[in-house]
């Protein structure tokens, strides 16, 4: 576990409850109710805006930006474009979500589209969905090869492939210029420079919708007061250690995904620096 992370970790944990930054989240019909109260519950203020007429002033009033491309209509493209260009020129952050980037055109283009105009702080996906954003992008060859890397790697990350897949996930965060978080049963995050890995979450956190557009929204909120590596880092941490903290509960209660979900804001809401440091798994790399 590297110490300065979790000091740095805990006390933006304890700043977001004092200071409550607007994050504003475009996100997926889905799971927008779920984003809405994950955010409340980690102490930030969730706004959900989709109309494309006031995109620039939503950005405007809040601290942060999020966008989720779950579900794309044409309409929330314009926001989204709109919204990223507005964040960028005034310098705030935001995280984008290229959910389900590779299966369709629409997916394809939106994010790349989002990338080359504007600057996101955050890139958050799987590591099949950011190897789609490096291809797409058309950096995907290099970031895999030219420094020893093999792109034949399986996407699973475990153990055996960790050290391979971090290394391209660093890469990519380097010719990108932004901070990568790549979920998976082993976390990956980094900006380029610095790559840390995180293994907290639990198995039943892929039997509930959601908890990945979640993420997102956390890491929106904590990149509205500290520097995207961090914020990064605190999320996934956060939520991770949330969803192993829930299981427990579901398990020991014996009930089922439904409550899971209920248990798993609770979690989310009384998570404190003193149970971030009891059990977050943080290495760095």
């Amino acid at each position: 576990m590297s110490d300065s992370i979790i000091e740095k970790s805990t006390e933006l944990i304890k700043k977001l409850r004092q200071e409550s930054p607007l994050t504003h989240c475009i996100t997926n019909v889905v799971t927008v109710r779920d984003c809405a109260n994950a955010v409340l519950a980690i102490g930030g203020s969730p706004i959900m805006a989709n109309a494309p007429e006031e995109a620039e002033e939503i950005v405007s009033i809040a601290n942060s930006l999020v966008i989720n491309i779950g579900t794309l209509t044409k309409e929330q493209i314009e926001t989204m474009k709109k919204s990223a260009k507005q964040a960028s020129n005034l310098g705030k952050p935001f995280v984008l979500d290229p959910v389900g980037v590779g299966i369709s055109k629409i997916r394809n283009e939106t994010p790349i589209d989002i990338i080359r105009e504007s600057k996101p702080a955050i890139i958050r996906g799987n590591l099949s969905e950011i190897k789609a954003i490096a291809m797409f992008y058309g950096i995907l060859e290099e970031c895999t090869t030219a420094k020893g890397v093999d792109v034949a790697e399986s996407d699973v990350i475990n153990e055996d492939t960790l050290e391979i897949n971090s290394q391209i996930v660093k890469n990519i965060a380097e010719k990108l210029d932004t901070t990568i978080a790549v979920s998976g049963p082993i976390d990956i995050i980094s900006d380029g420079k610095e790559i840390y890995t995180i293994a907290n979450g639990d198995a039943m956190m892929a039997n509930i919708t959601g908890t990945g557009c979640m993420l997102g929204c956390l890491m929106g909120s904590y990149a509205a007061i500290d520097n995207p590596l961090v914020a990064a880092v605190t999320a996934t941490a956060v939520m991770g250690i949330s969803g192993e903290l829930a299981a427990k509960i579901t398990i020991d209660n014996n009930q089922g995904t439904g409550s899971f979900g209920t248990y798993l804001i609770d979690e989310l809401s009384k998570m404190n620096e003193k149970t971030f440091t009891e059990y977050a798994n943080i290495k760095k790399i």
